[in-house]
């Protein structure tokens, strides 16, 4: 069998018999399928991040980092020697001692009302205004500043507030100094500018305060706010960094300077690929376009089913699409978010995400051939360690599609995921000791890494599975293992009301299984939909020999007519009870097709002997079903299982001849009357459909050894 015929069964399941629907043909909704797909592989290719080496800062470098094109980046040591530049001519400022200050104020109010001689030159002045003046003069010490004019002019020029200012620096601080005359005349003209005092209180106040030694001390306070205000003013500074220079030396202590070139580096790179440029997005749009004719010239080659059915191109594009957000999502948060877990997972497992989705939903060749061209864009687009990423990811995927065909439970996805890790992990192995590393942490790292992306894998599929199974209605081999479980209620009702026709569906089902396998055709899906291929019968379960248990056949009552409509009517009965549990429609292909428009041949010759043997009397439509006639091989084979089964209940004695015999002529029958034109069975096929039939019937109808009646009896009660 080529892959064209049955990709391993997989493709045969996905096929639907029943006519396709508007979204399946229709071409308008195949172009967007297309446009779709475009787009979002356009933005995969044409927002790409960028990679440069990441070091942590305090750490020393395990290699040297060259630039890899001219760039600027801000450099911080550079703007300090500027900053320490632009404050170096900034003087010391200094201010009275304030608890000097205040208790001057409380001598100068002792010295006046102790001593009374300052009366006789200020005989009219009060306490009151003596005490209004002290108080403006007290605040205005406070606040004086001092220091040399070269500083006040700097802190004018920063827009400080420099009323209280003075220029004076003392040459000692240590020690009082008494301050200038000129200073005493602005502090008076400061206090008192705006209120009326007696010359005399004014004279007073400065004849005490001006003859007194003053301690100055550092206003550390207002240094460092003026020297802040003045290095914030100085403009940020750049150095140019040459292509080929080297950033950081093997062994060298990593600075913040290091890492501020590295992400300018990262910054030109980005800047330089220019997304909007139109060359740029000539070259995203022309590699779109050569990907797209690819990957139709492939498909068209060895998938051309794929491009006749919209349901299975948009799953493909779907599933690719996902695996390509996901691609992206991780770069980002490699990259971005936490760049130092770059050189930690240098080999991030992407495809078997979709490895395992596309072999379970569409075949094994898909998903290989996917999986190459996913293999071959992540690697090339991707700002990741691209050395030995292709060949750990296309191993990965490999085995995901070796070994998923065998999974018929949703938790065997995590064993799958198990098995690939350690596949996985041991080529990470083999590459590490072939580069003399296997000593190192990376390995750990590796490893680690390896297994967490295997877990997010199994959690992924197991969760995003079940919704495209059921989105694009699609049966897989998990689905096929639940539709088979005999606690099903459907099954358990068919066991109960219609057992006969429920051990009939299992032999058939097993006899059709077997046939399908051989030829390469979907035998779990044969077999699964033979259990429920006569579920009609359970409306009227009595009129079918297999569940009459007494003598009494109930045709008896009716003319045979009405006995061919109830048993035509089985097939329709089982349509509407399958669309009304909700069974697939592949399902409901199987119920309606595995009769085709055969001859309910009995009750006809019955009916056209009761009318004297005349045809014309008869009409033929009445005793027929309705069809259609099968359209997959799977029907087929269900069909020709079904008649042999029942027809094989007649035989007086079953071996390799008579069984032969019988269903030679079932299948020439059926042949001759264009049941199988439109199934795609061959010649070839029959004959391998036949030999496999026959001997899985007559391995389940072997005779026992005769034994003496009390073995026999032991072995009855034994069974």
């Amino acid at each position: 069998m080529t892959e064209q015929n049955g990709s391993t069964g997989k493709l045969l399941a996905w096929e639907s018999v029943r006519e396709q629907g508007f979204f399946d043909k229709n071409h308008a909704v195949r172009v967007c399928i297309t446009i779709l797909f475009a787009i979002g592989l356009f933005c995969f290719l044409h927002y790409r991040e960028v990679r440069v080496e990441v070091l942590e800062l305090g750490t020393d470098a395990d290699r040297y980092v060259v630039a890899q094109i001219d760039f600027e980046f801000l450099d911080e040591n550079a703007k300090a020697i500027r900053s320490q530049e632009a404050v170096r001519y900034i003087g010391k400022i200094y201010k009275l001692n304030e608890q000097e200050t205040r208790q001057k104020r409380i001598e100068f109010e002792n010295y006046i009302r102790r001593d009374q001689d300052w009366r006789k030159s200020v005989e009219q002045v009060s306490f009151e205004e003596i005490y209004q003046a002290l108080d403006l003069l007290e605040d205005v010490l406070l606040q004086a500043r001092f220091s040399d004019t070269r500083t006040i002019q700097q802190l004018q020029h920063n827009h400080f507030y420099t009323t209280y200012y003075q220029a004076f620096g003392p040459t000692d601080i240590a020690s009082p100094v008494q301050l200038p005359e000129d200073i005493w005349d602005s502090f008076l003209q400061i206090a008192f500018v705006n209120e009326i005092f007696q010359e005399g209180t004014v004279n007073l106040i400065d004849r005490f305060f001006s003859q007194e030694g003053w301690r100055l001390e550092e206003d550390i306070l207002a240094q460092q706010k003026l020297h802040a205000q003045i290095q914030g003013r100085v403009p940020d500074q750049y150095t140019r960094i040459r292509a080929g220079s080297r950033i950081i030396d093997q062994g060298e202590r990593v600075e913040m300077r290091h890492i501020m070139m590295l992400q300018a580096m990262k910054k030109e790179l980005g800047d330089r690929r220019n997304l909007w440029h139109p060359l740029t997005i000539f070259g995203s749009t022309l590699l779109v376009g050569i990907a797209l004719f690819m990957g139709k010239s492939l498909l068209k080659l060895y998938f051309p089913e794929m491009l006749k059915s919209n349901r299975k191109l948009f799953l493909l594009v779907t599933i690719l699409l996902m695996t390509l957000a996901l691609s992206k999502l991780c770069e980002y948060f490699l990259v971005e978010v936490n760049s130092k877990f770059v050189d930690t997972v240098r080999f991030p497992l992407l495809l078997p995400f979709a490895a395992i989705l596309l072999t379970s939903l569409m075949g094994p060749g898909l998903a290989m051939l996917a999986s190459v061209f996913l293999a071959v864009g992540l690697t090339l687009t991707l700002a990741i360690d691209r050395q030995g990423f292709m060949l750990i990811n296309l191993i990965a995927a490999m085995t995901a599609v070796v070994h998923t065909h065998s999974i018929t439970r949703r938790n065997e996805i995590f064993i799958l995921c198990f098995r690939i890790w350690c596949i996985c992990g041991s080529v990470i192995i083999a590459m590490h000791c072939y580069e003399n590393t296997a000593l190192t942490w990376v390995l750990w790292g590796d490893l680690l890494s390896s297994m967490v992306f295997m877990l997010v894998t199994g959690i992924l599929v197991v969760g995003i599975l079940p919704l495209l199974e059921s989105g694009f209605e699609v049966l897989t081999d998990v689905n096929l293992m639940e539709y088979m479980d005999p606690n099903n209620e459907m099954l358990r009702r068919l066991s109960i009301e219609a057992p006969g026709t429920y051990q009939h569906s299992v032999v058939v089902g097993n006899l059709a299984e077997a046939a399908a396998s051989a030829i390469g055709a979907n035998g779990l899906f044969c077999r699964a939909a033979a259990l429920y291929h006569d579920i009609g019968k359970l409306a009227t379960p009595h009129y079918f020999t297999e569940n009459q248990q007494t003598s009494m056949n109930m045709h008896q009552l009716l003319t045979p007519t009405e006995s061919a409509r109830v048993i035509i009517a089985h097939v329709s009965e089982g349509v509407s009870m399958a669309r009304k549990i909700g069974l697939p429609e592949k399902f409901i292909d199987i119920i309606k097709e595995h009769h085709g428009t055969t001859l309910v041949y009995y009750f006809y010759k019955k009916q056209l002997d009761k009318m004297g043997g005349d045809p014309n009397l008869v009409d033929e439509k009445e005793f027929r079903y309705t069809g259609p006639k099968p359209r997959s091989k799977e029907s087929a084979i269900l069909m020709i299982a079904d008649s042999l089964e029942a027809a094989s209940r007649s035989l007086d004695e079953i071996n390799e001849e008579t069984l032969s015999e019988l269903i030679q002529g079932l299948i020439a029958r059926k042949a001759s009357e264009g049941q199988f034109n439109q199934c795609l069975l061959t010649f070839e096929e029959l004959g391998i459909v036949k030999q496999a039939m026959i001997k899985t019937l007559l391995a389940a109808s072997h005779s026992r050894i005769k034994y003496p009646k009390v073995l026999r009896d032991n072995a009855e009660e034994n069974g």
